[in-house]
């Protein structure tokens, strides 16, 4: 009998950003960075489950938009509350790049 470790090793490759398609279409929320009352922590990186917040060439943290799901992780251990999540509207498309 065969045991696990007789069949062959095959590498595992990470998936890409896009592997399953956009995300971000179906979310309810967003969160939004208010830039005056962030302290650059990058806390919100540490904890954002899909890792979809990368740092700005001033050292804010930015979402992309196209796959965020609004889980509003960040938003919650934020330590001085700098990130609101906001409802998403018919009115307002829905962002599809890294905020501003």
């Amino acid at each position: 009998m065969r045991s696990l470790r007789d069949l062959p090793r095959s590498p595992v490759a990470k998936p890409d950003l896009a592997a399953i398609g956009v995300t971000g279409n179906w979310r309810t929320s967003r969160p939004v960075i208010n830039k005056e009352d962030c302290q650059k922590c990058m806390i919100c990186w540490m904890h954002c489950p899909d890792g979809l917040i990368k740092k700005n060439q001033e050292g804010f943290p930015e979402v992309n938009y196209e796959f965020c799901k609004g889980c509003g992780i960040c938003a919650n251990e934020c330590p001085t509350k700098a990130i609101e999540m906001v409802e998403e509207s018919e009115d307002e498309p829905h962002q599809n790049a890294y905020s501003k």
